[in-house]
């Protein structure tokens, strides 16, 4: 078969042949055998289709749609983008909400903190003058307690 042109076969399903074409294909028993099936093909009675079998045949398909969908629901996780979309969403609004809300918390921290600053800055004691920080070894020495120089008495003794 595989050096007959696929003509021969064409025209062998499609048209009666006529006495010297039949002679013609004895030499080749591969197409011999094609006339003969066709001819016993031709010769079945026309099979009967029930008035619904578009319909039928429809059905069966959205059947096998939905069990090929079912399955790969089943078989894994399955991206439902029309679930996934509003989800996503509202958690960036969320998450936008709780970023701005701990800005602000973070930023009157801050202005809380400094102020509190500032009010100490402005009761601070003002700082001494440069002429009481010359002599201030003399002022440090005062406020050390008194105690009794021995030496100084063993001496006078």
């Amino acid at each position: 078969m595989d050096n007959q042109s696929p003509e021969q076969h064409e025209r062998l399903w499609r048209q009666t042949l006529s006495a010297a074409e039949r002679a013609k294909l004895e030499a080749t028993p591969e197409l011999e055998l094609e006339a003969r099936l066709t001819d016993a093909l031709v010769k079945l009675p026309a099979a009967a289709v029930p008035s619904n079998f578009t319909a039928r045949v429809l059905a069966a398909v959205d059947l096998e749609d939905t069990r090929a969908e079912r399955l790969a629901r089943s078989s894994g996780w399955h991206w439902n983008w029309r679930a996934f979309l509003p989800r996503m969403a509202v958690t960036a609004a969320i998450l936008v909400v709780a970023g701005v809300g701990y800005q602000r918390y973070e930023t009157g921290t801050q202005r809380a903190e400094m102020a509190q600053s500032l009010s100490m800055i402005a009761s601070a004691k003002a700082v001494p003058d440069v002429e009481a920080l010359k002599n201030l070894e003399a002022i440090q020495r005062m406020s050390e307690s008194a105690h009794a120089d021995t030496e100084l008495l063993a001496d006078l003794q």
